[in-house]
């Protein structure tokens, strides 16, 4: 049930943290991956990594807050494989740290811009040509700070919220051509996105401390969570929110 044999996986951001591990994950059970993130070198690398190991792989960089570059991740995929049977919207910016009474007009547009329009532009792209085969799978990446108030990244929540919401709408859309759209709500976990959170001693405690499992999360826990929801395994899921944060949403 776990087989992703001659699927083809595009995965953004997926240079580094979560969508490199989802990548890796849908490699090692038999998915050809898109390698997707800004820069060229980052992709590159991440894919010849994939390559080396026998699995197939292709690195088509892209900046998914610009319209066109999307379209032209979509065909560079279709051109080379012909389908795209697992789509993950990984990618996600959050460029301020602080107070919403101190976001600018500019900060908002572009985390909304980037965390939400893309996400949907980028589905839009995708799935006709998995409703002409009745199959498909979508993931996108929402967060914890979707459920809850947080006083430094209330927009980035904001926008997470919206993804989430998005999946549950797709899913009523789409569900009638056996397409499943879900979102992952993950916990804090140790990327390089979320170093401001589990750098600072003070709040990782805090985390910890109130996380059943007392620790934060690897890349590998969530990449658990997509393989699920990209393979047989998950097929019968579609329209949820699966919370992957050890816990920390049910502790008082």
């Amino acid at each position: 049930m776990i087989d992703l044999k001659d699927k083809v996986a595009l995965i953004t951001g997926s240079s580094r943290g979560i969508g490199k591990a989802i990548a890796e994950a849908y490699a090692a059970h038999g998915a050809k991956v898109v390698i997707s993130s800004r820069k060229a070198e980052a992709c590159e690398a991440v894919a010849k990594e994939l390559t080396d190991k026998g699995h197939e792989a292709i690195a088509v960089p892209c900046h998914i807050g610009i319209k066109e570059e999307l379209q032209k991740l979509v065909d560079a995929t279709m051109e080379t494989w012909g389908r795209i049977d697992i789509l993950v919207a990984n990618a996600a910016t959050n460029p301020v740290y602080g107070p919403m009474s101190e976001l600018t007009d500019e900060a908002f547009d572009k985390i909304m811009n980037t965390n939400v329009k893309s996400t949907w532009q980028l589905c839009n792209m995708v799935l006709p040509q998995m409703a002409e085969r009745k199959n498909g799978s979508v993931i996108l990446l929402s967060s914890i700070a979707a459920l809850r108030g947080n006083t430094v990244i209330g927009c980035y929540g904001m926008s997470k919220a919206a993804e989430a919401s998005l999946a549950r709408n797709l899913a009523l859309e789409w569900g009638p051509s056996n397409i499943r759209i879900n979102s992952i709500a993950p916990g804090l976990v140790k990327t390089d996105f979320a170093k401001a959170l589990w750098e600072d001693p003070e709040r990782l405690q805090r985390v910890e401390n109130q996380t059943p499992l007392r620790r934060i999360g690897e890349p590998e826990d969530i990449a658990g969570v997509a393989l699920f929801l990209g393979s047989r395994m998950g097929a019968y899921v579609t329209g949820q929110t699966i919370v992957a944060d050890g816990g920390e949403t049910v502790s008082a």
